[in-house]
């Protein structure tokens, strides 16, 4: 075979079957935090199917379950823990603002 036929063929490479992130026991429900969990990301937001290996209705019943668990306060909206930490000297100015002319 010539050099220049070889390089179109496709290399015949043996692929692991990869496991379902959903198993065919589990419910996909707001009060399953263990199963939501998994399918956000560390900022709180929905990852998206090609992330998840989801089929589309599963993808779409974890979307609802977990706006339902972030109606209901089980989960945050967001998750923005760096945010909200003060450093240990802050300065507050009080008092009035003066002008410089």
């Amino acid at each position: 075979m010539d050099k220049s036929k070889r390089l179109f063929l496709k290399s015949k490479r043996s692929f692991r079957k990869r496991l379902p992130p959903i198993q065919s026991g589990d419910r996909i429900d707001y009060r399953n935090m263990s199963l939501i969990s998994r399918f956000i990301s560390e900022q709180g937001k929905i990852l998206s199917r090609r992330v998840n290996r989801l089929t589309l209705k599963q993808q779409r019943l974890i979307t609802i379950a977990i706006k339902q668990a972030r109606i209901l306060s089980s989960l945050p909206f967001l998750n923005n823990e760096k945010q909200f930490k003060r450093s240990g000297s802050t300065t507050r100015t009080t008092g009035l603002r003066t002008k410089n002319k």
